[in-house]
């Protein structure tokens, strides 16, 4: 027999270890469960002192090594340990964990298979196997290995509910209800599944959620509701499953008595209660009723579309009559009735809203009568975000004069008017002057807004409120390091309040005052180590996403890059954290929670955080693409081409550069190696050193490829975004992909058509789409075809005029958007540079979309034109 055969027993023929080293080998694996890691290497080494090639011990003994961090050397061992025993179920299922570990799990499930291949029916593999299938949603796959489980162990409740779990993913809604029947077929009647409970609630409740799911099931799913009352204990779910049933079948009078229930129950302030009992009362349409219970906030169905009058009567009369003496403490029975009602009634009870929230001194009022500047577009209700629509709305001239009767009747004789009974507090002017200066705010009345803030600050110097609205005003008019510098005298007055000191730290990061914002995030985080490094592991994006912006103004873009990708790496986590609910959920049966987390999973990367820190990153490296240079700072100059003077000079800058860089990183490594030392002592987790923090290595990655990418994932994940058709569009130019580009133009018009962006990216493709002389002929065919359709069948110039004309015809067209027709104006030579500044100014600042963002990019519009447009610049 071979030398490598005895070192190993199971090499060649597959003999087994002796009893004394198979011992060994079990203690090894139960320590590692335990995670009783060093005995565990301990009785690993053992084993290999004998049989130093035995594979499956070299292989858990890597396992180990990884799980206390040792991962160049546990990788080393589990491929030795493999390549001793290619024919053992467990090197293959340790490679398999491995893999898992470094999160490469399509690798895992390929080492998972084939460790199947080898033991067919060994259950830990499978399950391991499934968890990886539906976390990469191969729900096929899944399907496949639950149903093996299920056949070899059907005697685990998890393994049934896993398997209806895994039909239901895969569409076969009847098939998860049939599963589940026959689980609980095989329950005897008196167990617990069969009686009220928690576990025995939710399962039933699920079920009826895969029944109403099927196509025209509905009565079937309402029949099991009522079946299963006894045991569901959420009888708040289950009554609101209830209502939405009966309201999608039309029976309107159940519908409203079991929405009545839900508010007897204490769910005044839910308002998809009173949306439902809305629809129940007027008899609303099945998608009408579908859309109402979607609403959030205080949105109902009365501010979704609008009402006939006397629908509008019906609901008044319920809730200003009974539901006001049923619930005569509910704020949301009070708020509804203003959605209700029209011209002087509206007003009045306005006034009664005002009263009641200004004696309180409710800060939120403003916020919430901004809610009632609804305008109707396409029958449906929008609310009201431009100034020039908030001002012409009738409601906000009811409020305004309102509130100026309010101070004028409280500074003169501090009552309301009308009200001679009651003095009010002196408290309650200033929360007039604070709905005043936010009505200001809203119509970008920014002076006047002003004006009275100051007043509220000099009545009360101590109130923070007075401080955030003074601060969010001067933002707003652009002047950030006066914003900043008001929000921290706020701050300053109340030092735990957390929320105005976040918004401190915000506004800091705005004006460019990087240090001071790290200072003041810092009072509320754990003062051992790196501030920054805990709001990473706190997962705080909010903050990182602003400080990637400023990084990203100040121009140092390696830093801007790592806090970006920072806040991707946040949603990264939230990815991977769903490994731990696909076995906890099944088996706490929380069943319609977990497939509602794996529907918010699936959408994960549309989020706005994730959207914007993608889309920062994509921009900053088109930026660099565009900009080489930029990256090659540091690089030494070409001395050759320089006088003796001159190269002297710049060499004295080089090394003094050079030098204050190497004292910076310095410094970064000597606070990084005493906050290790101090969190050490005080026995916490020593702070991960910083490896790169200047992000130098995310600027040597292809700037195109990485842009590419998240553009890519952006168009799948948040279509409904123009601004990732704009970054798309972008992107394929730079690629070369003129049909790639042209399809996000169209994908951007059909969400936004008034955009100012999107209008010069498509006057741009025009000029400069033209086919590649080597293009395949369909592409070219398709390109020449569809052109004329992104131009409305008509040339560049003809397009461009037209939209001029059209500009000019609607005094309140969108600012950026004139700007946008004037550059293309210019750049097309479909006008006259005088032509195009008349376009910008002559409309004045009375239009949409006036802030002062698009102010400023009026101006550089005006200062390309040159001379021909200076006089309009000066208007």
């Amino acid at each position: 027999m071979s030398t490598a055969a005895n070192d190993n027993p199971q090499a060649g023929q597959g003999r087994p270890l002796p009893k004394k080293e198979q011992d060994l080998f079990k203690s090894v694996v139960k320590h590692y469960e335990s995670k009783q890691y060093k005995k565990g290497i301990k009785a690993a080494d053992n084993i290999l002192k004998k049989f130093p090639n035995h594979g499956e011990t070299l292989c858990m003994k890597g396992l180990t090594l990884q799980c206390m961090g040792k991962k160049d050397e546990a990788v080393t061992l589990v491929k030795k340990g493999l390549m001793n025993d290619m024919r053992s179920h467990v090197c293959w299922h340790v490679y398999g964990l491995l893999h898992r570990a470094d999160r490469e799990y399509n690798e895992a499930i390929k080492a998972y298979k084939q460790a199947l291949r080898i033991d067919s029916e060994n259950l830990q593999i499978l399950r391991d196997l499934s968890l990886l299938q539906v976390q990469m949603r191969d729900l096929s796959g899944f399907l496949v290995t639950r149903h093996t489980i299920l056949t070899l162990k059907s005697n685990q409740r998890m393994n049934w509910l896993t398997y209806a779990v895994a039909k239901h993913l895969n569409g076969d809604l009847a098939g998860a209800v049939s599963v589940i029947d026959i689980y609980l077929g095989t329950m005897p009647e008196d167990s617990d599944e069969h009686k009220r409970g928690y576990e025995s609630g939710e399962l039933a409740l699920y079920k009826n959620r895969a029944l109403a799911e099927i196509p025209d099931n509905l009565q079937t799913a309402l029949d099991h509701l009522e079946e299963c009352k006894t045991v569901v204990m959420d009888q708040t779910a289950w009554l609101m499953t209830k209502g939405t049933y009966q309201l999608q079948l039309g029976r309107y009078d159940d519908a409203s008595k079991t929405f009545l229930s839900l508010l007897e129950r204490g769910l005044t302030e839910d308002y998809r209660v009173h949306s439902g009992y809305m629809c129940a009362v007027l008899g609303a349409d099945n998608e009408t009723c579908q859309a109402a219970m979607k609403l959030k906030g205080t949105a109902t169905l009365a501010t979704m579309k609008p009402l006939a009058a006397d629908q509008r009567q019906a609901l008044l009369k319920t809730y200003r009559g009974e539901f006001a003496e049923r619930f005569p403490k509910s704020p949301a029975i009070r708020r509804i009735p203003l959605t209700l009602l029209e011209g002087d009634e509206l007003k009045a009870a306005i006034d009664d809203h005002c009263r009641r929230g200004l004696t309180r001194g409710v800060p939120s009022l403003g916020s919430d009568l901004a809610a009632l500047f609804l305008i109707e577009r396409d029958g449906k209700y929008v609310t009201a975000a431009d100034a020039v629509d908030i001002k012409a709305h009738s409601t906000l001239a009811a409020i305004v004069d309102l509130a100026e009767g309010y101070i004028t009747s409280l500074l003169s004789e501090s009552k309301f008017p009308g009200d001679d009974n009651k003095c009010e507090s002196p408290s309650t002017i200033l929360w007039a002057w604070y709905l005043r200066a936010y009505m200001h705010e809203l119509c970008g009345e920014y002076p006047a807004a002003l004006d009275i803030v100051d007043k509220c600050i000099e009545h009360t110097p101590t109130a923070v409120d007075m401080y955030e609205l003074k601060g969010r005003i001067l933002m707003a008019s652009g002047d950030a390091e006066a914003a900043a510098d008001c929000l921290d005298s706020g701050r300053d007055l109340d030092k735990q309040d957390r929320y105005i000191n976040n918004q401190t730290t915000k506004y800091m990061l705005q004006a460019g005052r990087q240090s001071v914002a790290g200072e003041r995030i810092a009072l509320f985080v754990k003062h051992e180590g790196n501030p920054e490094q805990m709001l990473s592991d706190m997962q705080c994006s909010w903050y990182e996403l602003e400080l990637a912006d400023c990084l990203r103004r100040q121009k140092e873009w390696g830093k801007s890059l790592k806090k970006y990708s920072s806040v991707v790496k946040h949603f990264e986590d939230w990815h991977e954290d769903q490994f731990d609910f696909h076995s906890y959920c099944i088996r706490k049966v929380t069943l319609r929670a977990y497939i509602d987390v794996l529907q918010f999973e699936d959408d994960l990367w549309g989020l706005e955080n994730y959207a914007r820190a993608a889309e920062g990153i994509s921009r900053l490296y088109l930026h660099l693409y565009d900009n080489p240079d930029l990256t090659k700072e540091d690089e030494e100059p070409d001395y050759a081409s320089m006088t003796a003077a001159q190269r002297k000079k710049a060499k004295a800058i080089a090394r003094k550069k050079k030098k204050a860089a190497e004292k910076k990183a310095e410094e970064e490594k000597t606070a990084a190696v005493e906050a290790q030392k101090a969190a050490q002592k005080k026995g916490i987790k020593a702070p991960v050193m910083d490896e790169d923090p200047n992000g130098e290595t995310l600027l040597k990655k292809d700037p195109l490829e990485e842009a590419k990418k998240f553009s890519a994932i952006l168009s799948r994940s948040a279509p409904r975004r123009i601004s990732t058709w704009l970054l798309q569009y972008d992107v394929a130019m730079r690629r070369k992909k003129p049909l790639l580009a042209m399809q996000a133009l169209f994908k951007g018009r059909a969400i936004d058509a008034q955009s100012g962006e999107l209008f010069v990216r498509i006057a741009d493709f025009a000029e400069n789409a033209a086919p590649e002389a080597d293009s395949h002929e369909a592409a070219k065919e398709v390109l020449n075809s569809e052109l004329p359709r992104l131009l409305n069948g008509k040339d560049v110039c003809s397009f461009v005029q037209d939209a001029a004309a059209s500009a000019k015809s609607d005094p309140l067209t969108d600012l950026s958007l004139r700007v946008a027709i004037a550059s293309a104006m210019v750049k097309t030579k479909a006008g006259s540079s005088s032509d195009a500044a008349s376009l910008i100014v002559d409309q004045g600042l009375d239009g949409r979309g006036v802030s002062v963002k698009t102010v400023k990019a009026a101006l550089d519009c005006l200062t390309e034109f040159g001379d021909e447009a200076s006089a309009a610049k000066t208007k």
